[in-house]
């Protein structure tokens, strides 16, 4: 199955609102507006179009673990036991320090980003996965580059 680029990103302005956001995602449509030259309400319906195109999946707040007292983000591979997939998806959906939970191809069947507060609440959470597969731990030392956005078209 082919994936195509929305049709909505052929509109420059449409790229353009998304570049504002990108860089100033607290700006207010009044402002997006003076700035690429439209009417609030013509800047309303563009982002409203592309929200439901699914271009724009959502709006959130980005917060930094460390200050919320999780100093330690690892990620976890995890290869199931014969009969196990199922629990571990559903074991990541309920525990709240995993950030990231992505199915992979390879030897192992997951990818997990985890936030923790000390290697102690890590060997907790890493005995839950093992009941149900084998874990591959890393702890992340730095973040050279940070979760962005991919590259818009053009």
């Amino acid at each position: 199955m082919a994936f195509q680029v929305s049709p909505l990103l052929a509109d420059e302005r449409n790229l353009a609102l998304i570049r504002l956001l990108q860089a100033e995602p607290r700006l207010g449509t009044a402002e997006l507006a003076r700035r690429i030259g439209m009417s609030a309400p013509a800047v309303r319906e563009r982002l409203l179009r592309l929200e439901e195109a699914g271009v724009i999946r959502g709006w959130r707040l980005e917060l930094e673990p460390r200050a919320l007292g999780y100093p330690l983000t690892v990620f976890v591979r995890i290869r199931p036991m014969p009969g196990q997939l199922p629990r571990i998806a559903e074991l990541a959906r309920a525990m709240p320090q995993v950030a990231e939970c992505h199915r992979i191809t390879g030897e192992d069947c997951f990818i997990l980003k985890v936030h923790v507060e000390a290697i102690e609440t890590l060997d907790r959470l890493l005995d839950r996965f093992l009941a149900h597969g084998q874990t591959t731990t890393s702890i992340v030392q730095s973040t050279p580059v940070p979760p962005r956005d991919p590259p818009l078209p053009g």
